[in-house]
């Protein structure tokens, strides 16, 4: 059983099935897969969501994790570990859970030396989108200050507090389960920690500003107030529509605070934006931190682990060894 498959069928169920040979997307890189991770858009697509599963049948996996096959770009030669995350795979391309799979070069990165092939998985698409984020903040002038991250308990939140900590900003951590989460959150760094309720309601236009800048997961009403509790000059960096991909909010953050709103897309992001992802982590990233956060599962178990990362019921990082 090398290849997970999940087909929606003429009724609108979802099945899944196991396969004995690969199935391979197109792309100019063949890559020995050992690794991949379980990210909420995987979750989704196990579970058939139509805005994610975008062929049918279709190999999830929104990461890639192993060694190269197969090259003829000289950054990415034979036997290189590689990490190759987002563009598409796991969505409209078949993606990592399988033994073999062709990706894109431009997409796809050497690791850097001190991160293992579990490390990397363990990254993934989330802890990449947390370095792209707060690269955003920093390319765009917050390189001081207090950061505040919505999502917290996610992938990308979780990554986003530990990095931001480690740059030396202070961080306050936005969670639904303060009394449950209060104590993880503070060992990844976050100095303080309030509940999503406080950003949920529709506020004003403009707030007390409290913070030099923001990685926000979330979307809509909470992204809207996050913006208008941001200080003169600030970045918000968004990344997540967790709560909603509307945006009710005022233009008065943007002209009377000189606020900046920069977006995370990690599927498509070019190579530059992904070398510069690898390199903040490879410079800032807690590998004890990583570990402490990250649990291992076969591949035969992603289906009752994605209901659990639908449910809410999971926090942090889970690798999948294939």
């Amino acid at each position: 059983m090398s290849t997970l498959k999940v087909t929606r069928n003429e009724d609108g169920s979802i099945s899944h099935a196991f396969e004995d040979e690969p199935i391979l997307a197109e792309g100019d890189v063949l890559v020995n897969v050992s690794h991949s991770s379980l990210n909420y858009k995987d979750a989704m697509a196990l579970d058939g969501n139509k805005g994610v599963m975008r062929i049918n049948p279709l190999v999830p996996g929104i990461d890639v994790v192993g060694t190269v096959a197969e090259s003829n770009d000289e950054r990415l030669p034979e036997g290189a570990l590689v990490a190759a995350f987002g563009d598409g795979l796991g969505e409209f391309r078949h993606g990592g859970y399988t033994t073999k799979q062709r990706v894109n070069a431009n997409a796809t990165l050497v690791v850097p030396e001190r991160f293992t092939a579990a490390d990397a998985a363990a990254i993934g698409t989330a802890g990449y989108t947390a370095a792209i984020c707060v690269n955003q903040l920093l390319t765009h002038g917050t390189r001081e200050g207090h950061v505040l991250v919505t999502g917290a308990t996610g992938g990308v939140g979780s990554i986003a507090v530990q990095l931001l900590k480690s740059l030396g900003f202070e961080v306050t951590a936005v969670t639904g389960r303060v009394d449950s989460e209060s104590e993880y959150l503070q060992a990844l760094g976050a100095d303080h920690i309030i509940d999503r309720s406080e950003l949920s309601e529709t506020g004003r236009p403009l707030q007390k500003a409290l913070y030099d800048g923001a990685v926000d997961t979330a979307g809509s009403t909470v992204l809207a107030n996050v913006l208008a509790q941001v200080k003169w000059g600030g970045v918000v960096a968004a990344t997540g529509m967790a709560a909603g991909p509307d945006l009710p909010a005022s233009v008065l953050p943007f002209i009377l605070r000189g606020i900046v709103l920069a977006g995370g897309n990690s599927v498509d992001a070019p190579l530059k934006v992904r070398e510069d992802a690898w390199k903040l982590l490879d410079e800032h990233l807690d590998l004890e931190m990583l570990h402490s956060i990250s649990n291992t599962i076969a591949l035969d178990d992603i289906a009752d682990a994605a209901k659990e990362l639908l449910a809410g019921t999971h926090h942090g990082r889970t690798i999948v060894e294939i």
